[in-house]
This record gives C-alpha cells, structure tokens and sequence, in this order.
C-alpha cells in the first residue's frame, strides 16, 4: 500500500469565506493559523490574541468555523475521489489518499502528484503532502513539510529527519524527550522502545511503530454521498454573474471527483443562487451527453454564466446534481492515437449555452409516412432513445430538400413539366397515411410518388393524386 496524505496548513483561514489579509483565525484567544503577510509581521501559531495585534494592529481576526472546515474537507474528499476511491477525512487536517492501486491507472507516482499540485492550485488551496506506505508515517511527513521526491523509497530518511513536535504529543511527553536530548524522530528511534515505555508512555511508542509499519493502523474510509450537493459561501457580494466562476470551478471540481467515484456522468445539474436579500434563483446546466469531465462542465458553467443575469448580489452557491446517469468504461487505445476534438455533443451544448435556450434545434424522424409529417424540429439536448425505437427506416430514397409546401406542375401531352418535360425514372411509390387526424389540415393523402429527371440533368421528387402532378422536393 502507498498513502499520500494531503495537510492543508492553512485549511481554518481559506475554508473561511469572508476572509482578508492579513488574517489569522484564533480559539480561545490564541492564534490557531496565520496568513503569509501576518507571519511576515511576526505574528505566530500559539501566540495569544493582544500578542498578534499588538505586532500587526491591522490583522483581521477571524474565530475558528469547524463547520466551515468539514464542509470544505467533504468537498475536497469529492474532489480527490478522481484519483482514489480509498480516501480518509483527518479533520482540522486534510485528507489521506491510499494510491498504490491507482498508480498504472494515472502511470506513477509523479503524475498523480502533479495533478494533486495542479488541482489543489487551481482551486486556490495552500498543501503540503507527505507519501509513504504506512498512513501515520505520510501524515507525519506532510505535517512536517518533509522534502520527497516522486519515489516513495526515501521515505525512512525524511521521517527520521523531522522534528518530534509533528507526531502530535503531548508537551510533556516533548518536554521529556527534549530532556533526554531527542529532538527528531530519528533519533527516539536509535532508543530501545522497552526503555522509551518506562519514559514517555505506551501510546506515543505505539504511534511510533504504526508509523514504522510494526503495528497495524486501519483507516476509517470516508463514504461518498449518494446524492452530490455541494455549497459555497462567496468572499463578498456578487454583483456580476462572471465573478461567480471561480467558486463554481470548486464545487464543479467536487461533482467531477463524486462521479468518478460512482462511475457515472450527470446530464442535468443546477446552480442554485443565494442572493444578499436571502432570496434564490436557480441556473439549470443541462447537457448533450453524460459526462463527468470537470474541464466540459466548467466551460458550459462559463458560457452559461457569460450570459446570465443576476436577479440581486449573490452571497452563496449550491451545486445539485439532478441527473445521474451510470456510464460503462472506456478501454483505451493499444496504439497511440491523435487526440481527439471536442465532439458534436459539447459543441451543441456550448451553442445552446451562448445562443439561449431554443436557438440551437435538429431535425429528427417520426413515425409518419407523410413527409411533411416525418421529421420534427427537437431541442437539440432532448433525449432520443425513444424517438429512435419508433423510427419509421425508409428503403426508398428520399431528396434532401422538401419543399415547404408542394408546388403544383404543369401538365402536358407528354407528361409534366419543370423546366421541361420531366422523365419519370421509378415506378409509383404509393403513399397512404393520415386517416387518423382527416380532420386537420393536411388530413388523410393518397400519393404516388415517383423520381424524375429534366433535360438539365436536374432529380425532382414528384407524385400525383385527385388533383394533378406535384413537385415536393430536390435531390442534390
């Protein structure tokens, strides 16, 4: 097994959503977490509140939201479930990651890291991360910002090398070993553990072999919801729907991670809209096809957003999904291919999304003979299962250009006319059909209908009934 865990020293401040710098968060009048302009000033993790203002009287103070912090954690828990779906909450801390089955999958240790860095970036988070195969022993090493390469082999080396305080003891039990001269791990691990027992206490020698691996440490896995919601208080007022993409691209990171864990992809999603008068409006996302692509949802949220406006200031977000649909795998490729474009579905959705709600339709059958009956104009995102089961499939062929109505024809002695005396090259195709609704306008029909050809090389599709000879539509 590998674990990777992922701290978060600054996770108290930047869950925090009305937050500027310089900040500190504090509990019980001491300082808990300090940003980097109040460390720069002086202020420190422990120091008591007068302490940090008199050092930096324009700090802003903030007092310790644990539900803000498990809140933010869940939503990153999501998130990471693109890479794991064995993952562990270490509350007021960050997560823990087990890898080691997942490293073919993403091809190594390095590029699982890589997109770990990118993603956490991206979403505005500070990290520091610690890999090693027992979980104490990563926690430990991220808490203490040990320097790691890709591989994990060197881990021993970077834990001996850390300082006791990141094990999380008790002060006495670091007042003991500092007595004893023990001030990093490696060191307490040169003593004999019967004797370190009789010192410092059996619990913090049991840590120390859970993180050797001497004992075993089994993880309490983190159980992804079976609905996705995901929420998300602003930093201010809103006033303009662009400004709202940055805590989208969050929680649409969270829905992304939440599919990939339940091998699924979401088709309709909504945006629901906190405004400062505690009012809600709603955004509906809907798309062509499933997908748990975060990349293609954050650009539909952008394109939606670009043209959305806002009923009043908005203080918060909530993210739904509303329709999950499970996906089968896809193999990949045994050779190398090009990559491939963004697809026919993405495109209609980003046209719908620019354009607005109806403007982008296609053209789908329906079960009619009649041609003026056989195709209906659909919203380009409906869905078709249906529709296609009942597809009436034509053998004959069919021009690709129908008259909006059909065009009456002159007749002669030898036969119509259009632009000519027409040949016919088929035989009569006899269509019947519409006795159902005889009493709309274009009722029950009776037709024959047959390909012909002028003297210019032009195909028309004409037929005849009770009335005379018709032209109905072209052939390219």
């Amino acid at each position: 097994m590998l674990w990777l865990a992922l701290h978060f020293p600054l996770l108290s401040l930047e869950a925090l959503p009305l937050r500027q710098a310089p900040g500190a968060v504090v509990l019980r009048g001491r300082v808990v977490v300090a940003d980097a302009q109040a460390v720069a000033a002086g202020v420190r993790v422990g120091q008591k509140l007068a302490t940090a203002l008199g050092l930096l009287p324009a700090l802003r103070v903030h007092e310790r939201d644990a539900a803000s912090e498990v809140r933010a954690l869940q939503d990153l828990a999501c998130w990471a479930g693109r890479f794991t779906p064995t993952l562990c909450l270490l509350p007021g801390e960050g997560l823990l990651l087990e890898i080691g089955g997942c490293l073919r999958l993403f091809g190594g240790v390095e590029a699982i890291l890589d997109a770990v860095f990118a993603g956490c970036r991206e979403q505005g988070w500070s990290l520091a991360h610690g890999l090693a195969p027992t979980p104490l022993a990563a926690r430990w090493l991220a808490r203490g910002e040990a320097v790691q390469g890709a591989g994990s082999e060197d881990w021993p080396r970077a834990l001996a090398a850390l300082p006791c305080a990141v094990t999380g003891w008790s002060a006495a039990i670091l007042a003991r070993l500092e007595s004893f001269g023990l001030r990093r791990l490696g060191d307490v691990a040169a003593l004999p553990q019967a004797a370190l027992r009789q010192r410092i206490g059996s619990a913090a020698v049991d840590d120390w072999q859970r993180a050797w691996g001497e004992l075993p440490d089994p993880q309490t896995p983190f159980v992804f919801p079976e609905q996705f919601s995901a929420y998300c208080e602003l930093p201010s007022r809103v006033e303009h729907a662009e400004g709202l993409l940055f805590a989208g691209q969050r929680l649409m990171a969270a829905l992304s991670g939440w599919l990939h864990v339940r091998q699924s992809g979401v088709r309709a999603c909504t945006l629901q809209l906190t405004h400062d008068d505690h009012s809600e409006s709603e955004l509906p996302l809907r798309l062509a096809e499933p997908t748990a692509d975060e990349a293609r949802l954050l650009r539909l949220l952008r394109e939606h957003l670009g043209r959305w406006q806002l009923a009043g200031p908005v203080e918060a977000l909530r993210l739904r999904a509303d329709e999950i649909v499970p996906c089968a795998g896809v193999s990949a490729s045994l050779f190398a291919e090009a990559v491939a474009g963004e697809g026919a579905q993405a495109c209609l959705e980003r046209l719908r999304a620019r354009l607005g709600e109806g403007a982008v339709q296609r053209l789908a059958w329906r079960a009619d003979h009649r041609p003026e009956c056989a195709s209906v104009l659909q919203d380009s995102l409906a869905d078709l299962p249906a529709l296609a089961a009942s597809t009436v499939k034509f053998a004959p062929p069919r021009p690709l250009w129908l008259l909006p109505e059909p065009q009456a024809l002159r007749e002669q002695l030898d036969g119509p006319h259009w632009h000519g005396p027409l040949q016919l090259l088929t035989r009569a195709e006899r269509l019947e059909a519409g006795w159902w609704d005889a009493g709309e306008s274009l009722g029950d029909q009776r037709r024959d209908y047959f390909i012909a050809r002028n003297r210019q090389g032009q195909c028309a599709w004409i037929f005849r009934n009770a009335q005379g000879w018709f032209l109905h539509g072209l052939f390219a």
